[in-house]
C-alpha cells in the first residue's frame, strides 16, 4: 500500500532526547507542521515534567511517553492514573513486571478517566527487550535462556493477554510478534537507521524502509533527525523514503 506524506509522517515519531526544555521546544519549532509523534523519555521529562508534555498536546502533537513504568501493580497503577490525565496518547510499562502488573496499568487508565469529560484513551504498550540488548547479554546477564526473539515473542504474548494495545520491539521481531498476537497488535520499533546513519548503541537495527516492508506501525528515530545539521530537512528525507 502506498503511503502519502502525511500518513509516512504519522508513522514516525522523532524522539526528544534532550536534557533541557529549551533545545527540546527548538527541535519541535523546527519540525513544526509535520504531523509526526513526538516522544518524550525519562531524560527530557525528569528535566521539564508534565508542564512540556501539556505544552506539546497544545500543539496538536501526537505524544508517546517513554518511561518504562516496571513497579508492583498497585504503584503502576497509580501512576498510569497519573500519566492517563496528562493527556498522552502512548505510553509504555515493561512486560516483564507480569500479567498483572500490565493489567493494573489498564486500571489505572479506566480510573483516571472515570467521571472525565471524555476524549481517546492512551494506548498502552509493552516494552519487550531493549534494541541494544543482545543475546549474550539476554543469556548472560539478564539470565533468560533462548534468543532474543523468543523472548520478545513471550513477553508480547503476555502483553496481548494483559489486555495491552501491542508492544515496543526492534524491527527484526516485528512479524513474529504480529504472526503470535494478531495484525492488529502494534509494533513500536526502536532501532531505526536510515541507510548510512552509525548505529549507535543499538544492536537490531533496520531502515525505515525495511521496518515499513516488516509491516511495523510505528518507527522511533531519534539521533539521525536531532543530531542531524538540519532536522527538518532529515525527517523530510525519511518521509520521501517510505512514500
Amino acid at each position: 500500500m502506498q503511503l502519502t506524506k502525511a500518513e509516512a509522517a504519522g508513522k514516525i515519531m522523532v524522539a526528544l532526547d534532550y536534557p533541557t526544555t529549551d533545545a527540546a521546544a527548538a527541535l519541535v519549532q523546527a519540525l513544526r507542521g509535520i504531523p509526526c509523534w513526538l516522544k518524550v523519555g525519562m531524560q527530557l521529562y525528569y528535566a521539564a515534567g508534565p508542564s512540556f508534555v501539556a505544552q506539546l498536546k497544545e500543539q496538536g502533537y501526537a505524544v508517546f511517553l517513554d518511561l518504562k513504568l516496571h513497579d508492583i501493580p498497585n504503584t503502576v497503577k497509580g501512576a498510569s492514573e497519573v500519566i492517563t490525565r496528562l493527556g498522552v496518547d502512548l505510553f509504555n510499562v515493561h512486560a516483564a513486571g507480569g500479567v498483572r502488573m500490565m493489567e493494573a496499568a489498564l486500571e489505572g487508565v479506566d480510573r483516571a478517566r472515570a467521571g472525565s469529560a471524555g476524549g481517546a484513551p492512551p494506548q498502552v504498550i509493552g516494552v519487550t527487550q531493549l534494541t541494544s540488548t543482545s543475546r549474550e547479554t539476554l543469556n548472560e546477564e539478564i539470565g533468560i535462556a533462548g534468543t532474543v526473539e523468543d523472548c520478545v515473542v513471550r513477553y508480547a504474548q503476555l502483553a496481548h493477554r494483559a489486555g495491552l494495545s501491542g508492544v515496543v520491539a526492534s524491527p527484526l521481531e516485528v512479524q513474529a510478534v504480529k504472526t503470535a498476537c494478531g495484525r492488529a497488535f502494534r509494533t513500536v520499533t526502536p532501532g531505526i537507521r536510515p541507510a548510512g546513519a552509525e548505529a549507535g548503541d543499538q544492536s537490531r537495527i533496520m531502515t525505515p524502509q525495511q521496518a515499513l516492508a516488516c509491516g511495523t506501525d510505528y518507527m522511533v528515530i531519534g539521533r539521525p533527525i536531532t543530531g542531524a545539521p538540519d532536522p527538518r530537512e532529515a525527517l523530510q528525507s525519511i518521509i520521501e523514503e517510505l512514500v
